[in-house]
């Protein structure tokens, strides 16, 4: 089948937001009176969410567990600090506008879906120009389940009335493999973002993308192509 619609993940793919969600993370470690942690240390954490890069954070680590009690202080913390610091060096990815436009101009169906709550994704997109871009948006806290799980690409596929081998999502993490593959989707992709602070070459995924603007112009080659 060929692709009728994009769905691309935020974080990482779309925006290079760690300076910010780290900044984020550190005024929150301060405010409770804890030892700060190095920007790429917190980027190797971002991935599943708020709360996931809170607890990392707590632990100052991948797999460790912070004290629950601690953990149900320091969210809203969190949260605070990154309300009012989330646009102060956000921006878009080289390529990515570019790819935007190209994949508009295919006449395909573009979406946004991230693990990253609805008050935090909205903003973010229209501030930093893209949100016209897409059809739908898809947040963390719009469906029961959010990525790894299928459903948010599941759900994006019946608003597009497509099957789920016509949708091509586009990421940069394990957690976006996991669900395109459990979706029965197509994936790219990306180098660039924030996998953990691993590489994305052992993922499964059909292409690997220097760009959107690359993907976009892959997407007009066989067998991607639309028209």
């Amino acid at each position: 089948m060929l692709v009728k619609a994009v769905a691309f993940d935020l974080d990482g793919t779309l925006l290079e937001t760690a300076a910010d969600l780290a900044a984020a993370a550190n005024a929150m470690l301060r405010e409770l009176e804890l030892p700060v942690l190095g920007e790429n240390k917190i980027k190797g954490f971002i991935g599943g969410g708020i709360t996931n890069l809170v607890k990392r954070t707590l632990a100052a680590s991948l797999a460790d567990e912070p004290d629950l009690q601690v953990l149900e202080r320091a969210v809203p913390i969190y949260e605070k600090h990154y309300a009012t610091g989330m646009l102060n060096h956000t921006r878009p990815f080289p390529g990515v506008m570019e790819g935007l436009k190209t994949m508009r101009a295919l006449g395909l169906h573009l979406t946004c879906v991230t693990n990253k709550a609805e008050r935090f994704a909205w903003p973010l997109l229209r501030a930093t120009g893209l949100l016209d871009f897409f059809d739908l948006l898809i947040c963390g806290d719009s469906l029961p389940k959010k990525k790894p799980d299928p459903l948010p690409l599941q759900h994006a596929c019946k608003y597009f009335g497509i099957e789920p081998a016509e949708l091509l999502l586009i990421g940069d993490s394990s957690l976006d493999m996991q669900a395109a593959r459990a979706a029965g989707c197509r994936i790219f992709c990306v180098p660039y973002g924030y996998n953990q602070g691993l590489g994305v070459h052992e993922l499964d995924c059909d292409a690997i993308v220097a760009t959107l603007h690359e993907a976009a112009k892959l997407l007009q080659t066989e067998p991607w192509i639309k028209t």
